[in-house]
């Protein structure tokens, strides 16, 4: 789905054994600099995502680099992929680089030790527990980053894309604000659901008080669209939805 002349949205099935979703990376669409891919799915997406690309009259050699926003799994498990077809480099926040290269363990991803004791707890729901068993039992994956992001530098890309640091869901998770659209993507910093806005799910952020935190500083932003991981585009009301969320978060901190 084409949302601008510098950003197209991916559509990726998956299903973590708790039903089925839809995972949504993005591609920067730049002529001059090429394309950006932002996220990249689970492992072996990488068929759906040249598919899609097709559709659009690209290719993933025109894939030029890869922006990381976080080391869940679910972002990072193509990339390795994508990265081997395409000759991309791969761009990740600071301080998530040593969790995608292997020098620190995932911040979510249980030991099998933990995984073991959560599989045989009884008041751990099932839901959490089909999760647990769907995502232990893929390999970890680990990769050289090419180039460390910044909390507010402007990369040279689509008119600037602004990287903007929003811990919270992990501890170096950032999104991304293209500067000529006015778009935000926020990775899992925020999720929506049928055009309406909310915050992180508490349930996979590891500290909710830090998001509510990077969520009230996006507020600081012309937004005219946002693009959550989890949910899609919000284009009513961007920038007031965002600003309720940021005061749902606050009030539930206070609480």
């Amino acid at each position: 789905m084409k949302l601008s002349d510098d950003l197209l949205m991916l559509e990726l099935d998956v299903d973590f054994g708790s039903g089925p979703s839809v995972l949504r990376p993005v591609l920067i669409l730049d002529s001059e600099a090429g394309h950006t891919l932002v996220d990249a799915g689970i492992p072996g997406m990488q068929d759906a995502i040249r598919a899609q690309l097709a559709e659009q009259g690209l290719t993933l050699s025109d894939i030029k680099r890869v922006i990381i926003t976080h080391h869940d799994l679910d972002h990072i498990g193509s990339v390795p992929a994508v990265v081997a077809e395409s000759g991309a480099e791969i761009w990740a926040p600071q301080r998530e680089i040593p969790f995608i290269e292997g020098d620190e363990w995932p911040q979510k991803r249980p030991t099998p030790e933990q995984a073991e004791q959560m599989l045989a707890d009884p008041n751990v729901p099932q839901p959490r527990k089909a999760m647990i068993q769907r995502m232990t039992s893929m390999k970890p994956v680990t990769f050289k980053v090419d180039r460390a992001l910044q909390d507010g530098e402007v990369l040279p890309l689509a008119g600037g894309v602004r990287v903007v640091g929003t811990p919270g869901h992990t501890l170096g998770h950032a999104s991304l604000y293209l500067e000529l659209s006015k778009t935000l993507i926020t990775g899992d910093a925020m999720s929506s659901n049928a055009g309406q806005l909310s915050g992180p799910g508490p349930q996979v952020t590891s500290d909710m008080k830090t998001a509510g935190e990077s969520v009230n500083r996006l507020t600081g932003l012309d937004v005219q669209t946002i693009v959550t991981y989890h949910g899609g585009v919000v284009s009513e009301d961007a920038g007031g939805q965002l600003k309720r969320v940021a005061g749902e978060l606050a009030g539930a901190k206070a609480d």
